[in-house]
């Protein structure tokens, strides 16, 4: 009997673990994905800063992806009515 309770006490150890590392792959994910987006941004912005032709480039896309959202939501509410 104390075999198989020093058993589940392992397996109980064990699952805390597993579960401890998958979290902290987790957060470091999240880390590296905001680390990643800031280096981007900051690159983008010293770009835009220098380039005139691509802010316009940049803004006219924003817009066109701005008018294909609006009409999608648009669809969709249609959808529903």
């Amino acid at each position: 009997m104390e075999g198989l309770r020093s058993a589940k006490q392992f397996y109980k150890v064990w699952r805390l673990y597993s579960m401890y590392k998958e979290t902290m792959g987790l957060v470091k994910g999240i880390g590296i994905g905001v680390a990643a987006a800031a280096a981007v941004a900051a690159v983008g912005s010293k770009m835009m800063k220098e380039n005139k032709q691509l802010r316009r480039s940049v803004h006219r896309a924003m817009n066109a992806v701005g008018h294909a959202a609006g009409d999608v939501v648009g669809n969709v509410e249609s959808m529903f009515k």
